[in-house]
């Protein structure tokens, strides 16, 4: 054996892990070696850092280019072809191509894929959603698909974007949804390439955006063809990015977002736990994406806390301009969520972050309960009856109204 190899490296070699070229792999003093599996396979010039970083039986890291991982968890059979990824988990059979930059707070469930030279940050992928080259797309959950072939769909040179001129990032977008998501029985979404969305939107399951086309709005009804929705041409008028506009549905689709958020995570705690927690490497990744659902859900509230300082300085910009006491909309409403945010976000931490319908809940976990220890996570929920399935829904669906009632009232 290479005399110049590290220590770390060689008890990795002599554990059976496949490491091509082992004097160009780099192991930071705070990896754990015996959370790498010996059948994982590592190809040349890798970077692997951070006490949390776990990587499963049949992972392959590497084979396009080199990666740096940092922090990461992967279940099975996980493929980080070339990149940067950090405190990010991957379940079994993710995939991600040659030139990726992830970032914390992501997580890409069972075979959700990307190609190569995509970004994500808070980027939350259900089962089977395939993103294609080129895309930026953080701050975002998408669901949608019931199997590699009936999946939901994000074009090449596709954006999310999330950050506006009034410099707020309270613009996370919600495709599809957790409480029927979870269930693998949704129609796809598709997002055709070359387009993006300007968050925060809400998509419902089944939409198609053409390709080509930003998209503004919500698309509240599932089935739709949605097609260019293009500003006007050579527009040009005064305007100040201190001052918003109308502020009711970016308030409302960010109090879904966090009830999706709360939804998901309870789902971890009481379903995604049973199957995770039965081998090292999914333990890992089970505390890994808590650790992430709690990330976003605090980034979350701090987005709009500094939506609502910038919505008090917009208030008081516009506020001459309309009378002074008597605020007109769009103030009267930006007024209103500033004073009432300290006891919204209260609220929020308090009464949506609960448990949900517990009847339902319990009822559902009954019905899982009677699976066989042997079934895996999608072949557990593609065997439930639609009834079993309503009753998880309804368990989610409680959890993701308490959040949106307190940000609608």
């Amino acid at each position: 054996m290479d005399p110049s190899l590290s220590d770390s490296v060689r008890r990795l070699l002599d554990q059976g892990t496949i490491v091509h070229a082992p004097a160009t792999l780099h192991l930071a003093a705070s990896i754990d070696v015996r959370r790498i599996s010996p059948e994982a396979e590592i190809f040349p010039g890798c970077r692997l850092s951070g006490e949390q970083t776990s990587i499963g039986p049949g992972c392959r890291l590497g084979e396009e280019g080199p990666v740096t991982l940092d922090d990461c968890q992967l279940e099975r059979k996980v493929t980080l072809k070339g990149g940067y990824f950090s405190g990010a988990v991957f379940l079994q059979g993710a995939q991600v191509g040659s030139s990726a930059h992830v970032r914390p707070g992501t997580i890409l469930e069972e075979e959700a894929s990307c190609a190569h030279g995509v970004g994500l940050k808070q980027t939350l992928l259900m089962p089977f959603v395939v993103t294609g080259s080129l895309v930026n797309f953080c701050d975002c959950l998408m669901a949608g698909g019931t199997d590699r072939r009936h999946h939901s769909e994000v074009g090449s040179s596709y954006v999310h974007f999330n950050y506006t001129p009034h410099q707020d990032k309270a613009t996370a977008s919600l495709l599809g949804d957790v409480p029927r998501g979870v269930m693998l029985d949704q129609p796809p979404i598709f997002l055709g390439g070359q387009g993006g969305l300007a968050g925060p939107v809400r998509i419902e399951f089944g939409t198609v955006i053409v390709a080509g086309t930003i998209c503004r709005r919500d698309v509240e009804r599932p089935g739709q063809l949605v097609s260019c929705d293009s500003l006007p041409v050579n527009r040009c008028e005064d305007y100040d990015p201190r001052c918003y506009g109308k502020v009711g549905r970016k308030i409302v689709n960010n109090f879904a977002y966090i009830g999706n958020l709360y939804a998901l995570r309870e789902w971890y705690r009481f379903v995604r736990a049973r199957f995770l927690n039965r081998d090292a490497a999914g333990a890992a990744c089970h505390a890994g994406a808590l650790r992430n659902l709690d990330l976003v859900i605090e980034e979350r509230g701090r987005r709009l806390t500094e939506l609502s300082e910038n919505l008090q300085r917009s208030v008081e910009l516009g506020a001459p301009l309309v009378g002074g006491k008597g605020l007109a909309e769009p103030w009267r409403t930006q007024a209103r969520f500033v004073e009432r945010w300290p006891a919204l976000f209260d609220a929020l931490r308090t009464k949506a972050n609960g448990a949900g319908d517990i009847d339902a809940r319990d009822r559902f976990l009954s019905a899982l309960d009677s699976v066989p220890a042997s079934r895996g996570y999608l072949e557990t929920l593609r065997q439930f009856s639609p009834e079993v399935k309503s009753t998880g829904t309804a368990w989610l669906q409680s959890i993701v109204r308490a959040a949106t009632d307190i940000g609608s009232n």
